[in-house]
Protein backbone atom coordinates (compact mmCIF):
# COMPACT_ATOMS: atom_id res chain seq x y z
CA UNK A 1 0.00 0.00 0.00
CA UNK A 2 1.09 3.41 -0.43
CA UNK A 3 1.24 5.75 2.41
CA UNK A 4 -1.55 7.97 1.13
CA UNK A 5 -3.57 5.62 -0.70
CA UNK A 6 -7.13 6.96 -2.18
CA UNK A 7 -10.25 4.17 -2.60
CA UNK A 8 -13.62 4.75 -4.40
CA UNK A 9 -16.61 3.31 -2.18
CA UNK A 10 -19.26 2.58 -5.01
CA UNK A 11 -22.62 1.03 -3.66
CA UNK A 12 -24.87 0.01 -6.61
CA UNK A 13 -28.25 -1.55 -7.00
CA UNK A 14 -29.37 -2.17 -10.56
CA UNK A 15 -26.56 -0.08 -12.06
CA UNK A 16 -26.83 1.84 -15.37
CA UNK A 17 -24.16 1.51 -18.30
CA UNK A 18 -22.14 4.08 -16.50
CA UNK A 19 -20.95 2.00 -13.44
CA UNK A 20 -18.14 -0.03 -15.34
CA UNK A 21 -16.64 3.44 -17.13
CA UNK A 22 -16.84 5.09 -13.63
CA UNK A 23 -14.93 2.03 -12.20
CA UNK A 24 -12.45 2.14 -14.83
CA UNK A 25 -12.34 6.24 -14.67
CA UNK A 26 -11.39 5.40 -11.10
CA UNK A 27 -8.22 2.61 -11.77
CA UNK A 28 -7.09 5.12 -14.65
CA UNK A 29 -6.97 8.01 -12.02
CA UNK A 30 -5.31 5.95 -9.43
CA UNK A 31 -8.02 5.59 -7.03
CA UNK A 32 -8.80 1.72 -5.74
CA UNK A 33 -12.10 0.97 -6.95
CA UNK A 34 -14.52 -1.25 -4.02
CA UNK A 35 -17.49 -1.94 -5.27
CA UNK A 36 -20.86 -3.51 -3.51
CA UNK A 37 -23.52 -4.93 -5.23
CA UNK A 38 -26.52 -4.49 -2.88
CA UNK A 39 -28.58 -7.22 -3.79
CA UNK A 40 -29.12 -6.31 -7.65
CA UNK A 41 -29.90 -9.96 -8.86
CA UNK A 42 -29.26 -11.84 -11.58
CA UNK A 43 -29.94 -9.60 -14.20
CA UNK A 44 -26.56 -7.99 -13.29
CA UNK A 45 -24.46 -10.65 -12.30
CA UNK A 46 -22.76 -10.19 -15.34
CA UNK A 47 -21.49 -7.02 -15.22
CA UNK A 48 -20.37 -7.06 -11.87
CA UNK A 49 -18.25 -10.27 -12.32
CA UNK A 50 -16.42 -8.34 -15.31
CA UNK A 51 -15.90 -5.50 -13.24
CA UNK A 52 -13.71 -8.34 -10.71
CA UNK A 53 -11.23 -7.39 -12.86
CA UNK A 54 -10.49 -3.67 -11.99
CA UNK A 55 -11.98 -3.60 -9.25
CA UNK A 56 -13.21 -5.48 -5.90
CA UNK A 57 -16.56 -6.10 -5.52
CA UNK A 58 -18.49 -7.20 -2.22
CA UNK A 59 -22.41 -8.44 -2.88
CA UNK A 60 -25.54 -8.36 -0.55
CA UNK A 61 -27.97 -11.41 -1.86
CA UNK A 62 -30.95 -9.24 -1.36
CA UNK A 63 -30.64 -4.84 -1.08
CA UNK A 64 -30.20 -3.66 1.89
CA UNK A 65 -30.16 0.25 1.09
CA UNK A 66 -27.36 2.78 0.38
CA UNK A 67 -26.26 2.97 4.41
CA UNK A 68 -25.66 -0.72 4.94
CA UNK A 69 -23.90 -0.77 1.62
CA UNK A 70 -21.65 1.64 2.46
CA UNK A 71 -21.15 0.31 5.88
CA UNK A 72 -20.15 -2.99 4.27
CA UNK A 73 -17.41 -1.28 2.14
CA UNK A 74 -15.99 0.38 5.18
CA UNK A 75 -16.33 -2.59 7.02
CA UNK A 76 -13.92 -4.49 3.79
CA UNK A 77 -11.80 -1.55 3.77
CA UNK A 78 -11.29 -1.52 7.43
CA UNK A 79 -9.79 -5.24 7.29
CA UNK A 80 -7.79 -5.07 4.24
CA UNK A 81 -6.11 -1.29 4.04
CA UNK A 82 -3.72 -0.54 6.26
CA UNK A 83 -1.63 2.54 7.16
CA UNK A 84 -3.56 5.87 5.78
CA UNK A 85 -5.56 6.42 3.42
CA UNK A 86 -8.50 8.16 1.89
CA UNK A 87 -12.50 6.75 1.29
CA UNK A 88 -14.72 8.86 -1.35
CA UNK A 89 -17.83 7.25 -1.95
CA UNK A 90 -19.24 7.66 -5.37
CA UNK A 91 -22.65 7.36 -6.91
CA UNK A 92 -22.96 4.42 -9.56
CA UNK A 93 -24.73 6.50 -12.00
CA UNK A 94 -22.07 8.79 -12.75
CA UNK A 95 -23.17 11.94 -11.14
CA UNK A 96 -19.99 12.50 -10.27
CA UNK A 97 -17.21 13.08 -11.87
CA UNK A 98 -13.64 11.60 -11.35
CA UNK A 99 -11.74 15.20 -11.12
CA UNK A 100 -14.10 16.43 -8.10
CA UNK A 101 -13.55 12.75 -6.25
CA UNK A 102 -9.94 13.70 -6.36
CA UNK A 103 -10.62 17.20 -5.53
CA UNK A 104 -12.44 15.88 -2.52
CA UNK A 105 -9.50 13.38 -1.60
CA UNK A 106 -6.74 15.71 -1.59
CA UNK A 107 -8.43 18.00 0.69
CA UNK A 108 -9.67 15.17 3.16
CA UNK A 109 -6.15 14.00 3.15
CA UNK A 110 -4.75 17.49 4.37
CA UNK A 111 -7.23 17.67 6.79
CA UNK A 112 -7.69 14.02 8.07
CA UNK A 113 -9.51 15.20 10.78
CA UNK A 114 -12.73 16.64 8.76
CA UNK A 115 -15.53 15.47 7.08
CA UNK A 116 -15.15 17.10 3.16
CA UNK A 117 -18.15 17.19 1.44
CA UNK A 118 -18.80 17.77 -2.59
CA UNK A 119 -20.85 20.53 -2.81
CA UNK A 120 -23.36 20.90 -5.44
CA UNK A 121 -25.06 24.82 -6.73
CA UNK A 122 -28.57 23.60 -6.73
CA UNK A 123 -29.97 26.71 -7.25
CA UNK A 124 -29.57 25.87 -10.94
CA UNK A 125 -32.37 25.74 -13.44
CA UNK A 126 -30.55 22.19 -14.46
CA UNK A 127 -31.02 20.72 -11.05
CA UNK A 128 -34.98 18.71 -11.26
CA UNK A 129 -37.50 20.84 -8.79
CA UNK A 130 -38.01 17.85 -6.64
CA UNK A 131 -33.77 18.04 -5.81
CA UNK A 132 -34.20 21.79 -5.20
CA UNK A 133 -37.14 22.04 -3.04
CA UNK A 134 -35.84 18.73 -0.90
CA UNK A 135 -32.57 20.16 -0.39
CA UNK A 136 -33.45 23.40 0.64
CA UNK A 137 -35.95 21.87 3.12
CA UNK A 138 -33.32 19.62 4.68
CA UNK A 139 -30.87 22.24 4.70
CA UNK A 140 -33.13 24.38 6.54
CA UNK A 141 -33.96 21.47 8.76
CA UNK A 142 -30.07 20.69 9.40
CA UNK A 143 -29.51 24.22 10.19
CA UNK A 144 -32.40 24.62 13.32
CA UNK A 145 -31.93 21.03 14.39
CA UNK A 146 -27.62 21.71 14.69
CA UNK A 147 -27.15 25.02 14.39
CA UNK A 148 -24.82 24.57 11.33
CA UNK A 149 -25.35 25.88 7.73
CA UNK A 150 -24.14 23.51 4.83
CA UNK A 151 -24.91 24.45 1.06
CA UNK A 152 -25.72 21.00 0.12
CA UNK A 153 -26.68 18.37 2.78
CA UNK A 154 -27.98 15.63 0.19
CA UNK A 155 -24.45 15.31 -1.82
CA UNK A 156 -23.24 11.61 -2.28
CA UNK A 157 -19.47 12.73 -3.17
CA UNK A 158 -18.04 12.86 0.68
CA UNK A 159 -14.36 11.94 1.58
CA UNK A 160 -12.96 11.19 4.83
CA UNK A 161 -9.58 9.80 6.24
CA UNK A 162 -9.05 6.17 7.57
CA UNK A 163 -8.75 8.40 10.90
CA UNK A 164 -12.63 8.62 11.14
CA UNK A 165 -13.91 5.39 9.27
CA UNK A 166 -14.30 3.88 13.08
CA UNK A 167 -16.40 6.22 14.04
CA UNK A 168 -18.91 6.60 10.54
CA UNK A 169 -18.85 2.70 10.19
CA UNK A 170 -21.16 2.54 13.84
CA UNK A 171 -23.57 5.27 12.79
CA UNK A 172 -27.02 3.73 12.37
CA UNK A 173 -28.75 3.91 9.37
CA UNK A 174 -29.56 1.49 6.32
CA UNK A 175 -30.40 3.56 3.72
CA UNK A 176 -30.59 7.10 2.51
CA UNK A 177 -30.98 8.47 6.41
CA UNK A 178 -27.50 7.40 7.05
CA UNK A 179 -25.84 10.22 5.22
CA UNK A 180 -27.48 12.43 7.10
CA UNK A 181 -27.10 10.89 10.34
CA UNK A 182 -23.52 11.32 9.55
CA UNK A 183 -24.08 14.94 9.25
CA UNK A 184 -25.86 15.11 12.16
CA UNK A 185 -23.29 12.59 14.15
CA UNK A 186 -20.25 15.26 13.16
CA UNK A 187 -22.32 18.17 14.74
CA UNK A 188 -22.38 16.03 17.58
CA UNK A 189 -19.22 15.37 18.25
CA UNK A 190 -17.69 18.34 17.24
CA UNK A 191 -16.05 16.79 14.14
CA UNK A 192 -15.21 19.80 11.57
CA UNK A 193 -17.11 19.26 7.81
CA UNK A 194 -15.98 21.11 5.28
CA UNK A 195 -17.78 21.42 1.79
CA UNK A 196 -16.08 21.79 -1.53
CA UNK A 197 -17.56 23.09 -4.80
CA UNK A 198 -18.07 20.32 -7.09
CA UNK A 199 -19.83 20.49 -10.84
CA UNK A 200 -23.66 19.85 -10.34
CA UNK A 201 -24.58 16.59 -13.15
CA UNK A 202 -28.03 15.44 -12.95
CA UNK A 203 -28.30 12.45 -15.69
CA UNK A 204 -31.92 12.09 -16.86
CA UNK A 205 -33.12 14.34 -14.68
CA UNK A 206 -31.98 11.87 -11.90
CA UNK A 207 -34.52 9.44 -13.15
CA UNK A 208 -32.02 6.90 -12.18
CA UNK A 209 -31.86 7.57 -8.41
CA UNK A 210 -33.82 5.15 -5.88
CA UNK A 211 -34.46 8.21 -3.49
CA UNK A 212 -37.89 8.03 -2.45
CA UNK A 213 -38.93 11.63 -1.75
CA UNK A 214 -41.46 10.71 0.49
CA UNK A 215 -40.23 7.77 2.70
CA UNK A 216 -36.45 8.59 2.50
CA UNK A 217 -37.55 12.00 3.61
CA UNK A 218 -39.43 10.93 6.70
CA UNK A 219 -36.12 8.79 7.71
CA UNK A 220 -33.89 12.32 7.55
CA UNK A 221 -36.07 14.28 9.16
CA UNK A 222 -35.82 11.92 12.01
CA UNK A 223 -34.37 14.02 14.87
CA UNK A 224 -36.98 16.58 14.63
CA UNK A 225 -39.83 14.07 14.38
CA UNK A 226 -38.44 12.78 17.76
CA UNK A 227 -38.62 15.99 18.97
CA UNK A 228 -42.04 16.46 17.91
CA UNK A 229 -43.00 13.46 19.27
CA UNK A 230 -41.17 13.87 22.72
CA UNK A 231 -42.90 17.65 22.91
CA UNK A 232 -46.68 15.78 22.02
CA UNK A 233 -46.30 13.44 25.03
CA UNK A 234 -45.51 16.61 27.01
CA UNK A 235 -48.69 18.33 25.12
CA UNK A 236 -50.63 15.20 25.91
CA UNK A 237 -49.59 15.27 29.36
CA UNK A 238 -50.42 19.04 30.22
CA UNK A 239 -53.46 19.00 28.06
CA UNK A 240 -54.82 16.00 30.12
CA UNK A 241 -54.19 16.99 33.37
CA UNK A 242 -55.04 20.69 32.54
CA UNK A 243 -58.88 19.51 31.62
CA UNK A 244 -58.69 17.08 34.87
CA UNK A 245 -57.82 19.92 37.27
CA UNK A 246 -60.01 22.93 35.54
CA UNK A 247 -63.07 19.83 35.54
CA UNK A 248 -62.55 19.54 39.05
CA UNK A 249 -61.06 23.23 40.12
CA UNK A 250 -62.99 25.42 38.17
CA UNK A 251 -59.17 27.21 38.27
CA UNK A 252 -57.76 28.24 35.52
CA UNK A 253 -54.29 29.40 36.35
CA UNK A 254 -53.78 27.04 38.84
CA UNK A 255 -54.62 23.89 36.78
CA UNK A 256 -52.35 25.32 34.25
CA UNK A 257 -49.28 25.34 36.45
CA UNK A 258 -49.74 22.70 37.92
CA UNK A 259 -50.36 20.47 34.43
CA UNK A 260 -47.10 22.66 33.22
CA UNK A 261 -45.03 21.24 36.07
CA UNK A 262 -45.96 17.82 35.48
CA UNK A 263 -45.42 17.80 31.86
CA UNK A 264 -42.25 19.78 32.25
CA UNK A 265 -40.21 17.31 33.93
CA UNK A 266 -41.48 14.27 31.52
CA UNK A 267 -40.45 16.47 28.37
CA UNK A 268 -37.29 17.42 30.01
CA UNK A 269 -36.09 14.07 30.60
CA UNK A 270 -37.36 12.57 26.69
CA UNK A 271 -35.21 15.38 25.16
CA UNK A 272 -32.26 15.22 26.92
CA UNK A 273 -32.13 11.17 27.18
CA UNK A 274 -33.27 10.72 23.96
CA UNK A 275 -34.03 13.22 21.43
CA UNK A 276 -30.65 15.57 22.04
CA UNK A 277 -29.20 12.84 23.38
CA UNK A 278 -26.90 15.66 25.58
CA UNK A 279 -23.78 14.89 27.44
CA UNK A 280 -23.92 18.22 29.46
CA UNK A 281 -23.82 18.15 32.92
CA UNK A 282 -27.52 17.14 33.94
CA UNK A 283 -27.56 19.85 36.97
CA UNK A 284 -26.79 22.94 34.41
CA UNK A 285 -29.01 21.42 31.64
CA UNK A 286 -31.81 20.66 34.27
CA UNK A 287 -31.24 24.27 35.81
CA UNK A 288 -31.45 25.85 32.30
CA UNK A 289 -34.24 23.83 31.45
CA UNK A 290 -36.70 24.44 34.10
CA UNK A 291 -35.98 28.33 33.82
CA UNK A 292 -36.97 27.90 30.20
CA UNK A 293 -39.88 26.44 31.24
CA UNK A 294 -40.97 28.77 33.78
CA UNK A 295 -40.50 31.69 31.35
CA UNK A 296 -42.41 29.37 28.81
CA UNK A 297 -45.59 29.08 32.36
CA UNK A 298 -45.37 32.85 32.79
CA UNK A 299 -45.84 33.31 28.94
CA UNK A 300 -48.09 30.49 28.53
CA UNK A 301 -50.06 31.62 31.48
CA UNK A 302 -50.53 35.28 30.13
CA UNK A 303 -51.46 34.38 26.76
CA UNK A 304 -54.12 32.04 28.01
CA UNK A 305 -55.64 34.66 30.11
CA UNK A 306 -55.41 36.84 27.58
CA UNK A 307 -57.03 35.02 24.91
CA UNK A 308 -59.47 33.12 27.29
CA UNK A 309 -60.61 35.71 29.76
CA UNK A 310 -59.70 38.72 27.35
CA UNK A 311 -60.55 38.05 24.33
CA UNK A 312 -63.59 35.57 25.25
CA UNK A 313 -61.76 32.52 23.26
CA UNK A 314 -63.26 28.88 24.58
CA UNK A 315 -60.34 27.94 27.40
CA UNK A 316 -59.70 24.41 25.30
CA UNK A 317 -59.21 26.31 22.11
CA UNK A 318 -57.25 28.85 23.62
CA UNK A 319 -55.23 26.37 25.39
CA UNK A 320 -54.42 24.40 22.11
CA UNK A 321 -53.66 27.63 20.54
CA UNK A 322 -51.08 28.80 22.50
CA UNK A 323 -49.26 25.28 23.51
CA UNK A 324 -48.76 25.63 19.20
CA UNK A 325 -46.84 28.85 19.95
CA UNK A 326 -44.93 27.75 22.45
CA UNK A 327 -43.73 24.46 20.73
CA UNK A 328 -41.66 26.91 18.29
CA UNK A 329 -40.00 28.56 21.04
CA UNK A 330 -39.50 25.66 22.91
CA UNK A 331 -37.42 24.02 20.34
CA UNK A 332 -35.36 26.62 19.58
CA UNK A 333 -34.73 27.59 22.55
CA UNK A 334 -33.47 24.16 23.48
CA UNK A 335 -31.81 23.04 20.48
CA UNK A 336 -29.63 26.62 20.80
CA UNK A 337 -29.44 26.88 24.12
CA UNK A 338 -29.57 24.28 26.54
CA UNK A 339 -28.92 20.82 24.37
CA UNK A 340 -26.56 22.98 21.76
CA UNK A 341 -23.93 21.58 20.13
CA UNK A 342 -21.23 23.84 19.68
CA UNK A 343 -19.91 24.31 15.95
CA UNK A 344 -16.15 23.21 15.31
CA UNK A 345 -14.29 26.32 14.45
CA UNK A 346 -13.10 24.58 11.53
CA UNK A 347 -16.36 24.62 10.21
CA UNK A 348 -16.36 26.31 6.72
CA UNK A 349 -17.10 25.99 2.99
CA UNK A 350 -13.98 26.54 0.37
CA UNK A 351 -14.51 28.81 -2.37
CA UNK A 352 -12.88 27.61 -5.91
Amino acid sequence: MTAHQWIALIPAYEPGPALPELVHQARRAGLEPVVVDDGSGDAWREMFADLRDVATVLTHERNHGKGRAIKTGLAYIRKNFAGSYVVVPLDGDGQHKIEDALRVCQTAQEQPDALILGSRTLGEKSVPRRRRFGNAVTRRVYRLATGLSIQDTQTGLRAFSSQLLPVLAEIAGERYEYEMRVLLHCARKHIPIQEVPIETIYIDNNASSPFSTVKDSCRVYGEILKFSASSFTGFLVDYGLFSLLVSLTGRLVVSNICARAVSASVNFTINRTLVFKSREKLLRTALQYFALAATILLANTLLLRLLAEGLGLNRYAAKLSVEVIMFFVNYLVQRKVIFRRRPHPRFQRQTR
